[in-house]
């Protein structure tokens, strides 16, 4: 089980970190020849990245279309943030301070997590304007992510897990060395959804988390009469007709 896990999580890590990597790189060479920020929009450029930045830290353009909507999506998402900001103490020695004074809410962050998910996949499932346009991809990963969560909340509340040992198997992998990882069913579980997860996440829709930051809608200034707006490709274009 300890072999098995460590080749899996090395590959996982590889194909996230390359893959995610590779689709940023795609992104940011993606010329945008047209000014196109959704109105009303910044003026300036530091308008337009602190945009960006309440749409990644509020989601500020939900909130004015689906009220709904963006309370599944923020119950969801922090009740993520939460949970990954506490499991970093399984690759930290020793262990940071917010870390640890955040460790007795991580069951809370649970718990939101796994009502944010099935909220959003209900929705899915019974609005039919959602479920017609919906395909196999989202409710895989919907339900992906709730495994996890469900997975990680038995061993808080059932069945619980040598969570010392789990810890020295990662920090162990972290210098490439292995060391005995507990022989608990749940576990390999939750650990075998996770590195799924790892695995798909550069090919899935999840990549809107990255993809955010390069959408011309939101990070391009409205200033068209100010500055005028050439994609590279068109600048190299018109040089060459000078």
């Amino acid at each position: 089980m300890t072999t098995f896990f460590a080749v899996l999580y090395y590959a996982a890590f590889a194909v996230l970190v390359v893959g995610v990597g590779l689709k940023i790189a795609q992104y940011a060479r993606v010329p945008a020849p047209l000014k196109i920020p959704t109105t009303p929009a910044p003026l300036t450029r530091s308008g337009a990245a602190f945009r960006v930045g309440r749409e990644v830290a509020l989601f500020e353009s939900l909130f004015k279309a689906n009220k709904p909507l963006w309370i599944f999506a923020m119950v969801f998402h922090l009740g993520l943030a939460l949970v990954l900001i506490r499991h970093l103490r399984y690759f930290q020695d020793p262990v940071w301070l917010p870390v640890t004074l955040l460790q007795p809410f991580g069951i809370y962050g649970g718990m939101a997590m796994i009502a944010g998910l099935a909220a959003l996949l209900v929705r899915r499932i019974i609005v039919a304007r959602i479920a017609y346009i919906s395909g196999p991809s989202d409710y895989a990963m919907l339900v992906l992510l709730l495994a996890i969560g469900a997975s990680g909340m038995m061993m808080k509340m059932v069945a619980h897990t040598d969570i010392i040992a789990v810890k020295a198997f990662f920090t162990g992998l972290m210098v490439f060395e292995l060391r005995p990882l507990p022989a608990d069913p749940i576990l390999g579980l939750h650990l075998l959804l996770v590195a799924v997860l790892m695995l798909v996440f550069p090919f899935s829709k999840l990549l809107h988390a990255p993809g955010i930051f390069f959408s011309p809608t939101r990070n391009q200034a409205d200033d068209p009469r100010e500055r005028r707006h050439l994609a590279p490709w068109a600048a190299d274009l018109e040089r060459e007709r000078t």
